[in-house]
């Protein structure tokens, strides 16, 4: 089986989402988002850690407040980020062991990705060296002139995805695009492109809306409903033997 290690940014200003903490911090139906998010690749067995990367100014508050909830994981190490995601994710790519054959980098604020999700991205990145999850667009887009908000075209919607995370790569190709980084002359907004860019292909992986990124307190309290939900529907099964992401006997 191919082992991979999973960076999980945190260390993001949070700015659009407002309030005194920062959203992978935030409690999500009794547990930090970051816990939500992590907790669902650490108990996987082909996954050999977990960075949980976070800001240099957040890691004695973080530590006070989470370093308990590590204490019986093995398998995920904190790693102080950057000034942007980009050098985030490069400081924790930096501690991946060369013998690691994939890296998949998600979003900490995608608590709800599923583990059927991860085994189809997981999978497709194995055969090709680069996937990533994503959902057909559904809406129709618009051009809008800023200064007027006037609508000055529509973009036709064929073949349009919209990313999702996690993005998977084999090691050496993504050590290989951020050694590369800076020396590219075009806007890069997220991994995908980055391998783009230096000659691979990214193979989609069609996902669900459900994996949504947490942007506003509107968003936290959809995932909130989400989680209750997936508890009453696994409370309503047989009684058999407990396993997975959610199970918090699993886990500590």
């Amino acid at each position: 089986m191919s082992q991979c290690a999973v960076i999980i940014p945190a260390a993001g200003r949070s700015s659009r989402f407002g309030g005194a903490e920062k959203k992978p911090f935030v409690s999500l139906d009794g547990r930090p988002v970051w816990q939500r998010t992590a907790e669902v690749f650490w108990s996987r067995p082909d996954v050999s850690k977990v960075y949980l990367v976070i800001a240099p100014e957040d890691r004695d508050d973080f530590r006070t407040r989470f370093r308990p909830l590590l204490v019986f994981v093995e398998n995920v190490e904190v790693v102080e980020g950057g000034a942007e995601r980009f050098e985030s994710v490069a400081n924790a790519l930096a501690r991946v062991p060369e013998d690691v054959q994939l890296v998949a980098v998600h979003d900490a604020v995608r608590p709800l990705v599923t583990p059927a999700l991860l085994d189809s991205v997981f999978h497709a990145a194995k055969e090709h060296g680069a996937a990533m999850l994503a959902v057909p667009v559904a809406d129709t887009l618009k051009q809008v002139d800023p200064a007027t908000n006037r609508i000055t075209g529509t973009v036709p919607r064929a073949g349009v995805w919209q990313a999702q995370t996690p993005q998977v790569f084999r090691r050496d190709w993504l050590v290989e695009a951020y050694a590369r980084r800076t020396s590219l002359n075009v806007p890069i907004t997220d991994d995908a492109q980055l391998i783009e860019a230096i000659g691979h292909s990214v193979v989609v992986v069609p996902s669900a809306p459900i994996n949504f990124k947490i942007t506003t307190k509107d968003d936290l309290d959809l995932a909130a409903a989400i989680l209750k939900a997936r508890s009453a529907a696994k409370a309503s099964e047989p009684e058999g033997p407990r396993w997975g992401a959610f199970d918090d006997e699993a886990k500590w």
